[in-house]
């Protein structure tokens, strides 16, 4: 079940909203629920990673376009893997926080800390990853296991994520004082741009470690081995914790993020966790009753047929639906309709046999053909009278 929500309700902006509104309204939120600022708040965290998302698509005139049209299901991948949704590769609502926000601020400043404070250089949790998962219709409905191969930055085990070599460290960077920004300009107007020496981090590494070139973190492919619970649906999400990307510094890792997108079905279709197929049913069942084998997910199920049962009609299955294993919400039925099957290419001697049987019966055994002709007589019988007048 997918508690993605409208991405124009996120923001507080209506559909014809001008890129300037959307723009403005994201600054709003982001600075509102910015981690910086709400340290500790994992609610405020997921609100600030939303409203990152909804501006990574509505800032973008052709994203925006089919979000408008196909809502969520606009970016559901078709071949599953990393970047199904936004068009390539993860996405941390950092990056786009600074892309609005400009990448020379000091954090400091918005929020209120003032010009003259150093950059952390303390431990950094590290960016939280997507990863677009295409299953089959059986995966999802039964539950599964799955194992996957991802690129993951992971802390450097040789120098421990300082990033210089060991038995070395990092020095105070000489040109901004450890602020991580310089500042140009003079009397009341200043302007504050990214330290070209340190790059921002308030640091300088004069012996970089060997093995990861001074990062602190190494590019690897991770192996993951994932549990799919039963009952997911497109857009459900499932959180590995640690599982994101390294974090800086010797900080913890960020999480990994499971968005599934569920495979279409040949025979049976769901919704929530009910299960609906159409089931043939021989003519001569429908027409003297029986009972006849009806596909579930959980295996082939007993369904008795009453004498006269006519296309169309829906019988239901208790507890033959889905198993939510993932939210608890206990178990869904099927729902199954019947559809009158009639023999094709009968022998002469069959056709004979047949015509015998058809012989005997007159036009009150078919109910529905006699509703119809009586509903027919009453519109000509009306339609003369008009004419007449």
């Amino acid at each position: 079940m997918s508690d993605k929500r409208d991405y124009y309700e996120v923001l507080g902006v209506s559909k014809t909203a001008s890129a300037d509104e959307i723009k403005k309204a994201y600054r709003k939120v982001a600075m509102k629920f910015h981690p910086d600022r709400n340290p500790g708040d994992a609610a405020a965290e997921e609100s600030f990673k939303e409203a990152s998302e909804a501006y990574e698509v509505l800032s973008d005139a052709d994203k925006k376009a089919r979000y408008d049209q196909f809502g969520h299901q606009a970016f559901a991948p078709g071949g599953g893997g990393f970047g199904g949704g936004f068009g390539g590769g993860f996405h941390d609502a950092s990056d786009i926080f600074e892309q609005v926000f400009g990448g020379g601020f000091n954090i400091n400043d918005l929020f209120g800390g003032g010009g003259g404070r150093r950059r952390s250089s303390g431990p950094a949790r590290g960016s939280d990853l997507r990863y677009d998962l295409d299953v089959d219709f059986e995966e999802a409905a039964l539950g599964s296991h799955r194992t996957l191969t991802l690129p993951v930055s992971e802390t450097c085990t040789k120098c421990t994520g300082s990033g210089a070599e060991p038995g070395t460290s990092k020095t105070t960077c000489p040109t901004c004082g450890g602020r991580g920004q310089v500042s140009s300009g003079g009397g009341f107007i200043q302007f504050s741009q990214t330290c070209p020496a340190c790059g921002g981090a308030g640091e300088t590494i004069a012996h970089p470690c060997s093995a990861c070139n001074g990062a602190g973190s190494i590019k690897q492919r991770k192996t993951i081995k994932l549990r799919i619970p039963a009952g997911i649906e497109s857009g459900s999400r499932q959180r590995l914790p640690g599982k994101g990307e390294a974090g800086a510094r010797g900080g913890p890792a960020g999480d990994l993020f499971i968005v599934f997108h569920v495979r279409d079905h040949e025979l049976f279709k769901r919704s929530d966790l009910d299960i609906y197929c159409e089931v043939p049913v021989p003519f001569q069942i429908a027409m003297l009753g029986g009972e006849i084998e009806v596909p579930t997910i959980h295996g082939g199920a007993k369904l008795k047929i009453p004498a006269g049962t006519q296309s169309g009609k829906i019988f239901r299955l208790r507890g033959q639906g889905v198993q939510d294993a993932a939210h608890g919400h206990g178990k869904g039925d099927q729902h199954v309709q019947v559809k009158v099957e009639v023999p094709a290419r009968l022998s002469g001697k069959e056709k004979k046999a047949m015509q015998k049987l058809v012989e005997q019966l007159h036009d009150n055994h078919f109910e529905d053909t006699a509703r119809m002709k009586k509903l027919a007589d009453k519109f000509y019988e009306r339609k003369r009278k008009l004419e007449s007048e």
